[in-house]
């Protein structure tokens, strides 16, 4: 073995390192850095790139944005159209399937095809669309673009296959459902109307048939007129001309009256034997005023007219219609049942409402039971059986932006007992009052597939909570919340002054979450850069909360004043530094020192089961500078110790003995082992006061016109879609000079252009911009400057990348490698924004009026030592414990820290742990940097450490106690560590292992304790890693990368070889960064919209399976009969009368319709798309039932023709007959 570990060791010594870090050899992907792996090392690969490959499995939440609605009362599921062309289609458990719309075109309406397993979709882009719900996947059928007119409202009778399409026109035209082809038959404007009217009766906003005759077909039109269409004789009934503009019309029952509501916010009835006027006005809202006026209301949008068996008074349901005489009234839903009118608030405007009924005909009693209302920000089923009208409770998982996602993480393969122990609590927190009757969406059928393991997701939010969810079986259930605010003390502005200030708008949100589900301790990082640790307890208890302040605050250089003569960027008109002034400057106490962002609450509290606070770690203000934001965190329940970084250093808390065991600056963590050649520090000066700021927390990542948009990802492409016209005009910048001085000056190395230089950002993790806050005012970002900060292009390059200037000195004695001169840091002369970049925000104020402050956040073109592209913090990206060797000449792991930084580098930290459960209780642990650095390209991401046989070492942890459960004198309780062996005991270990370092440009494989580095691959030259994760998959281990572009990308372990390189998803919203993770399983989620968790896989098998694990939309149910209404009533007219549309719209009798007015597509999900998609058992099945279909299909073609052939013979026959009879008494001569 010794002699083994000095042949590594020759790697090491032998291979030269580029200045980034990677071996010279070992720049092909996937190969060794020096010399072959020996072969003691082998390790037998089994993933292949036919393991994997990428699929969407299931969407969560709330459909973003949504535009329509629409209901299948057989079936009883429901389907909800998007502006971003999506469709969710939903039914009982587990039963919930996404759909999207190439074109990505809005969806205007939705009409089920009922009992039949078939979707119409009406989108933006005037394209209907035929979906088949008859597969676990819809596709679509057919679809068909008209070309001429612009859709505005459909209509399709139940058991009909003719479509009624109105434009914008006026013309109504009609579709065959079946081959999706339009009829000749057209219901032109100018014909429905009188020839005598002169004004265009606008778009159609109504169509539907007659309860009573659906040979009558009700059209009404935008500018108040209503046309009844007999579509037997082509010619209008009757017209009704209304002063107010209509938005809907619904039908009695009977088919002898219907209602409209109107922009005036009025219901009008109107009775078919006298259409000159209304035989009813009302306005439900509108109170009359003294001069006997009706006062102005709200238009009513839609309206809703059913009766009711029960109950001679039939329900009316209306949205909108409010007086306008309130400001800020919340959108209402009005129930008008006889007398009775009930007005629901609601919590976000309306977009749809639909009155859920027994029935599916038209012209029977509707006997309605609930109404679905589809909010722009919710979802609401309301209960009409009972006089309180209470709502039923959701079974979807419909609030998760409730409070906006702040950051997401994805856990698979857990405990199996954590899910029920989390559910028994959260159950405890349940509202109440909700309907007792089940959930009227119930269609679909859903079994839980044979291959389901615990999986659990959590998700952070805007507001300080935090969600977990069961997601087994690709559903989501709500366990548990914990509201992480109630640590707090909440601010008073009266009794905590400037204190107070210090917190705005979300001071509690949620950045980064950590997890220990075997000890089931969980970390909480803020936005106001504060960790919460908590413990789990199935008890409550009377506790108080720990806290400790940690003063992290590396020290900043400031300019000179020469510097700042010859900065024209940072000068006034008096030549003296521009300074941000406050009230209070000039008071000592105006400067926020040692003082954390949010105050702990310091008294005795009941916590009530579940998770319970027991340590608040703060960071604290320091001459005036906030706190920066942590970067990383990490947790240990074995070692019992806490480390978290940000962009000044690193600290390291023992949370079992509650003390700071570390508390120090990147810099200092190096010792004499720093790889940089760092430039002298100025003279420090006094701070200037800087009472006027306070860092801003976290308001809303989506498109709100209340809150100001935040990045949580710092990068250069960010303010510009273009780097080479960002660099072209900052070197144009008049404050610009060709050369850096202090670069000039620097005998070490050669200058270079100002428009090279890059600013250094740390991107393994994802910040929030913070802003500035001045005196008496608020600056925002510029709207431009918003949207360029939430869409990023997928060519965007890294934003740590930073290129060193050739020539430049070695230092003697330092790490093998070319050494990167590190630009002194210059503090400006006026408060920077706060972020975890060093791409800072500027603000000169003294040169800007207060216009022009509002619009003039830009980065610094300065090109003097205090310019801040200067500045480049090293940052502290990620931070893993792990047991491991600090030493080459380690012979036994131990407890070590591994610190990845923002430059690449990666410090390996030894940890002493007393091993006594009561040593450890009194103890001191040690810490202590040795020195150990390795090198790599780009901002470190992720650590991982395998055995020598290739699997992954998994961390030492401490199963789970209930600290406050009763004292049980027998059996004391003992802390029970697992993977967690002292000195004496690692056999598999004690031969060394394999470090896995992924950064956002470079993966490396290190063999430890040597630190050769055995194989590396460089993962992208173009962009960079945003996401990186070490993952199990078909029982081996792959390393799982995401990159800006929307490539995802997996390596093989440990030799890196290259197995999946798709790309997925452009990164066009940096909530995609902020929240995509991978884990086991295959498996992966990110937030795609800010209501919408989309998961993904990226393994075959679970491709193969999936089939199997989504739910059916469609179930065989026969269609209920329509009710026999006796010989009186249809003796008298009350029946309905039926009528042939194939006789009236066919092309035999209708004709063609012009090519050019529509232009029919094929789809790709007919039956050779069902085909190929089914598969197993299944897909077995489901080809025997298209079988079936198709023979059923050609089955009643035939006996159509042979119908049609039997009716042409009968009229041949007969038209021969009586030529006969006209001929048979004639003589030859008379013909």
């Amino acid at each position: 073995m010794k002699k083994f570990r000095k042949v590594l060791d020759g790697l090491t010594t032998s291979a030269p390192v580029n200045p980034g870090g990677s071996s010279v050899c070992g720049s092909a992907a996937g190969t060794p850095s020096a010399a072959h792996t020996p072969r003691d090392l082998e390790i037998h690969e089994t993933l292949m790139s036919e393991h994997f490959q990428i699929c969407k499995t299931v969407r969560h939440g709330f459909p973003y944005q949504p535009t329509a609605l629409a209901f299948d009362p057989v079936q009883k599921i429901l389907a909800i159209g998007c502006r971003s062309g999506g469709v969710r289609v939903l039914g009982g458990p587990g039963v919930d399937c996404h759909c999207q719309h190439e074109s990505g075109a809005a969806v205007l309406q939705l009409q089920f095809l009922i009992n039949e397993g078939a979707l119409v979709t009406a989108c933006a882009d005037d394209t209907l669309h035929l979906w088949n719900l008859r597969q676990r996947r819809p596709a679509i059928l057919h679809s068909l673009k008209f070309n001429r007119e612009r859709i505005t409202f459909c209509h399709l009778p139940f058991q009909s296959k003719w479509l009624y399409v109105g434009t914008e026109r006026g013309n109504t035209h009609i579709v065959n459902i079946e081959s999706f082809v339009l009829s000749g038959y057209v219901i032109m404007w100018n014909k429905a109307i009188e020839l005598s009217t002169k004004t265009h009766p606008g778009p159609v906003v109504h169509l539907s048939d007659s309860p009573k005759d659906e040979g009558k077909l009700l059209v009404g039109y935008e500018g108040g007129t209503i046309v009844m269409w007999d579509l037997r004789a082509k010619r209008a009934d009757f017209r009704i001309y209304y002063d107010e503009a209509i938005h809907s019309v619904s039908w009695h029952h009977e088919g002898r009256q219907f209602m409209c509501s109107h922009s005036d916010g009025s219901l009008s009835m109107w009775n078919l034997r006298n259409t000159a006027k209304p035989f009813q006005v009302t306005f439900p809202h509108g109170k009359t005023q003294r001069d006997g006026k009706k006062e102005s209301c709200k238009p009513i949008l839609k309206v809703e007219y059913k009766t009711s068996r029960n109950s001679s008074d039939a329900f009316v349901v209306f949205s909108g219609g409010l007086s306008y005489d309130k400001a800020g009234r919340r959108p209402t839903l009005t129930i008008m049942h006889g007398k009775a009118i009930t007005v629901l608030e609601m919590d976000y405007p309306i977009v749809e409402f639909i009155v859920l009924c027994e029935t599916p005909y038209l012209n029977e009693v509707q006997e309605p039971y609930a109404v679905v209302v589809l909010l722009e920000k919710d979802f609401v089923v309301v209960d009409l059986t009972q006089s309180n009208f209470p709502i039923f409770e959701n079974p979807y998982p419909m609030d998760i932006h409730e409070s906006p996602v702040t950051c997401t993480a994805y856990f698979a393969d857990c405990p199996p007992d954590i899910i029920p122990v989390l559910y028994s609590i959260g159950a405890k927190h349940k509202k109440t009052g909700y309907s007792h009757k089940d959930w009227p969406v119930s269609g679909g059928i859903w079994n839980v597939g044979s291959q389901t393991y615990p999986e659990i997701i959590i998700t952070g939010h805007a507001d300080g909570s935090i969600k977990f969810w069961d997601a087994t079986a690709i559903t989501l259930q709500m366990l548990y919340k914990l509201k992480t605010s109630k640590v707090f003390e909440k601010p008073k502005t009266g009794e905590m002054g400037r204190s107070a200030e210090l917190v705005e708008e979300d001071p509690y949100a949620v950045q980064m979450i950590t997890w220990c589900p075997q000890s089931r301790i969980f970390c909480v990082v803020g936005i106001s850069a504060h960790v919460i640790l908590y413990r789990f307890s199935k008890n409550d208890a009377n506790t108080s909360i720990t806290s400790l302040e940690v003063r992290l605050q590396c020290e900043e250089d400031v300019i000179s004043p020469s510097d700042t003569e010859n900065n024209p960027c940072f000068s006034d008109p008096s030549g003296h530094s521009p300074q941000l002034h406050s009230p209070r400057s000039n008071t000592p106490d105006s400067v926020r020192d040692s003082i954390p962002c949010l105050k702990v609450k310091d008294r005795m509290i009941r916590m009530p089961p579940g998770y319970q606070a027991e340590l608040v770690l703060q960071l604290l203000w320091v001459d005036g500078e906030p706190p920066q934001q942590i970067t990383s965190l990490d947790l240990n329940s074995a070692y019992g110790l806490l480390a978290l970084g940000n962009c000044n250093g690193l600290a390291v808390v023992d949370y079992l003995q509650k003390t700071v065991l570390l508390c120090m600056s990147t810099v200092e963590l190096y010792g004499s082992a720093d790889p940089f050649q760092r430039l002298t520090r100025s003279p420090r000066k006094n701070r200037q006061s800087t009472s006027d700021f306070c860092m801003r927390g976290l308001s809303n990542f989506y498109s709100d016109s209340k809150k100001r948009i935040r990045t949580s990802y710092q990068s250069l492409t960010e303010l510009s879609d273009n780097q080479v016209s960002l660099d072209l005009e900052r070197s144009k910048s008049p404050t610009s000079a060709p050369f850096s001085p202090s670069l000039h000056n620097d005998p070490r190395g050669t200058g270079e252009p100002v428009s090279n230089l890059r600013s250094c950002h740390y991107s393994p993790v994802f910040y929030l911009l913070d802003n500035v806050k001045g005196p008496g005012r608020k600056l925002s970002l510029p709207t431009d400057l918003k949207t360029d900060l939430d869409h990023v292009n997928g060519h965007c390059t890294s934003p740590t990348s930073q290129p060193c200037a050739p020539g430049r000195a070695r230092v003697p004695g330092g790490p093998e490698g070319a050494r990167l001169a590190r630009r002194g840091p210059g503090r400006p002369p006026f408060r920077k924004a706060q972020s975890a970049a060093c791409m800072e925000v500027s603000l000169p104020v003294s040169s800007l009026t207060e216009e022009s402050r509002e619009n003039s956040f830009s980065r610094s073109r300065s090109s003097s030592v205090s310019s801040i592209d200067k500045e480049t913090k090293e940052a502290v990206t990620t931070v893993h414990f792990a047991e491991s060797y600090g030493r080459k000449l380690d012979s036994l792991p131990t407890p070590c820290l591994w610190v990845g930084t923002s430059l690449g580098l990666v410090l390996i930290i030894p940890i002493s742990i007393p091993m006594d459960e009561q040593e450890r209780q009194e103890d001191p642990v040690t810490v202590g940097p040795t020195g150990t650095v390795l090198m790599l390209k780009g901002s470190v991401l992720q650590f991982g450490f395998l055995d020598c046989g290739g699997a992954i070492i998994q961390n030492p942890c401490e199963m789970w106690r209930d600290q406050h459960a009763p004292e049980d004198p027998d059996r004391p309780r003992k802390r029970k560590l697992v993977n967690f062996s002292p000195s004496s005991s690692q056999e598999a270990s004690g031969d060394g292992h394999l470090a896995v370092v992924c950064s956002e440009r470079q993966a490396k494989v290190f063999f430890m304790p040597s630190q050769a580095c055995l194989y590396v691959h460089n993962i992208t030259e173009s962009s960079f890693v945003l996401r990186a994760d070490i993952v199990s998959v078909c029982n081996s281990v792959c390393l799982a990368c995401f990159c800006a572009n929307g490539h995802i990308m997996t390596l093989s372990l440990p030799s890196l070889r290259p197995l999946l390189d798709i790309s997925y998803l452009p990164l066009t919203d940096m909530r995609i960064a902020r929240t995509f993770c991978f884990t086991n399983g295959g498996q992966a989620l990110y937030l795609c919209s800010p209501t919408e968790i989309q998961r993904i896989t990226y393994s075959q098998e679970m491709c193969d399976n999936l089939q199997e694990m989504l739910g059916e939309l469609f179930t065989p149910i026969e269609t209920p009969e329509a009710q026999n209404r006796g010989f009186l009533k249809g003796f008298f007219g009350g029946n309905a009368q039926t009528f042939d549309r194939e006789e009236l719209f066919g092309e035999a009798a209708a004709g063609k319709a012009s090519r050019s007015l529509a232009q029919h597509i094929p789809g790709q999900g007919g039956m050779e798309g069902m085909k190929a998609a089914a598969g197993g058992v299944v897909g077995e099945l489901a080809r025997a039932r298209i079988a079936l279909d198709e023979r059923g299909q050609r089955l009643g073609e035939l006996e159509d023709r042979t119908a049609l052939m039997m009716s042409s013979a009968d009229t041949f026959s007969k038209h021969a007959h009586e030529l006969m009879l006209k001929c048979k008494d004639k003589k030859w001569y008379q013909f």
